[in-house]
């Protein structure tokens, strides 16, 4: 699609300048004529990506019978999502909600980062704050709890701003008291907030398949699932529990990867050192009581999976760093919670090793070169 780049199958276009576009890049606007006849009018939606226009087109969408043309349903009303945070996930996740038929606008500190999403349709806002205007849903996807307590709470926090029963997913990996901190802050000021960190990486990112660990009330997530959908599978977005409960699952899930992948490693090491070829050694763990995820999806050893980070130099994927960060999260949280993780202290310390060795920003699973590959 030449409006988006969303990966949409593109439809012919009878505008000369504009011959392959998608059907989720075009709104249709249907006006009553004469008090009886109608009238549609389809646009790009990429044409109002220019700031000049903007503030005209809001005004258009925010009257009673705006509608978009989507693949599901060609008179679907379109909802306004603020995105707030367009990194390596917070961006393809913007996209692909544009994809689906969301109005999107969105904010982010990188101009890079924000021309890219405006490029694919996106209003581009210069603050949170001008992103959340008029807006239904807001999406934050930010490094640490820090960042998110900085944009959502406080006097000029967007808790402070924004309309009672907004509804706010936080998808960012914090500390699960973190979470619940910021449950209690949208509480006092009427704000329907869950913490909905996800799992799959950069890779389900872009697929739009990613898992959703939701914590909040049932009625919060009812009303996220709609959203959550145009970003990830349905039948990998789950209502966890209660407040801060989406981050205590992803971090016990984050520490469970990185022990497999690492057990994964020893393991492959240990047949290599003894003469089994690893892609055969693979295949037979894969079809044993030994099968895990970095054997199906992520094999760690050079060469056995081409489309793994470990056959392509180990670029990320998911970076050594942030499997550190979400270790110290989940080994953080066990200790708080009197839980004793042996092996996720040990992973952590693994981890910490490969950042001290300069490794932070290559994938995770280059952990297989602490063991011997020769």
């Amino acid at each position: 699609c030449l409006i988006s780049n969303c990966g949409c199958v593109p439809i012919l276009c009878a505008i000369p300048s504009l011959p392959r576009v998608c059907e989720p890049c075009w709104w249709t606007r249907t006006d009553n004529q004469n008090g009886s006849s109608t009238r549609s009018t389809t646009y790009p939606i990429a044409w109002f990506s220019n700031s000049s226009k903007t503030r005209q087109v809001r005004q258009i969408w925010s009257t009673p019978g705006r509608r978009i043309a989507t693949n599901g349903s060609k008179d679907s009303l379109m909802k306004q999502v603020a995105f707030i945070g367009l990194g390596n996930m917070g961006g393809p996740m913007a996209k692909n909600l544009l994809a689906a038929g969301w109005s999107v606008s969105a904010f982010d500190l990188s101009q890079a980062a924000l021309d890219d999403v405006t490029f694919a349709g996106a209003h581009g806002a210069k603050s949170a704050a001008e992103a959340c205007e008029s807006c239904d849903v807001v999406i934050s996807m930010l490094p640490a709890g820090k960042h998110v307590k900085s944009v959502m709470m406080g006097s000029d926090g967007l808790f402070s701003t924004l309309p009672a029963d907004t509804l706010v997913l936080d998808a960012s990996t914090i500390d699960a008291a973190d979470a619940r901190e910021l449950h209690i802050a949208a509480l006092e000021h009427s704000i329907a907030f869950m913490d909905t960190p996800v799992s799959g990486g950069v890779a389900a990112a872009q697929a739009g398949t990613l898992a959703f660990m939701c914590g909040g009330k049932a009625e919060a997530f009812a009303r996220a699932v709609t959203v959550l959908e145009a970003m990830g599978n349905r039948e990998k977005i789950f209502h966890a529990g209660g407040d801060g409960a989406g981050q205590v699952a992803k971090a016990a899930n984050n520490m469970l990867l990185a022990i497999q992948m690492i057990g994964t490693c020893e393991a492959l090491a240990l047949g290599a050192a003894n003469g089994l070829d690893p892609a055969v050694q693979s295949e037979i763990m894969k079809a044993s009581s030994g099968s895990n995820w970095p054997l199906q999806v992520y094999n760690p050893w050079p060469g056995v999976m081409p489309t793994a980070p470990a056959s392509n130099d180990y670029r990320p994927g998911f970076m050594v760093d942030l499997m550190a960060k979400d270790l110290g999260l989940a080994t953080s949280l066990a200790e708080q919670s009197s839980v004793s993780t042996d092996f996720g202290h040990r992973a952590l310390s693994i981890y910490q090793a490969l950042q001290a060795d300069g490794l932070g920003l290559e994938d995770f699973s280059i952990v297989m070169k602490q063991f011997s590959v020769d």
